[in-house]
């Protein structure tokens, strides 16, 4: 039970990796540091966006208009982060 409870864990850590990722490379593409007709950034682009979207979604319908400040990727890193430590704390302990 530990195995698959680490294995959470891991895939928790990588998800936060992948929301920042697609935050830095919105960035990039609004700015036009990178082209999005390049095809291995469109490529990269389209998964980070598939991969991020569905979650990310439901959070902007609830929060406010910030007038163009998208702020739902820290609130799903700061959930993410309270699950890890409810994990860690609570439930791995009583694990046998």
């Amino acid at each position: 039970m530990r195995a698959i409870l680490d294995i959470i864990l891991i895939v928790l850590d990588l998800y936060v990796w992948l929301l920042i990722a697609s935050a830095i490379l919105s960035w990039l593409i609004a700015f036009n540091v990178v082209n999005t007709r390049n095809q291995f950034v469109s490529t990269v682009a389209d998964f980070l966006y598939r991969i991020t979207e569905p979650v990310l979604r439901p959070i902007r319908s609830v929060l406010p208009d910030f007038g163009g400040l998208d702020i739902s990727p820290i609130i799903l890193i700061l959930v993410i982060m309270l699950l890890q430590r409810v994990i860690m704390y609570y439930i791995y302990p009583n694990v046998f």
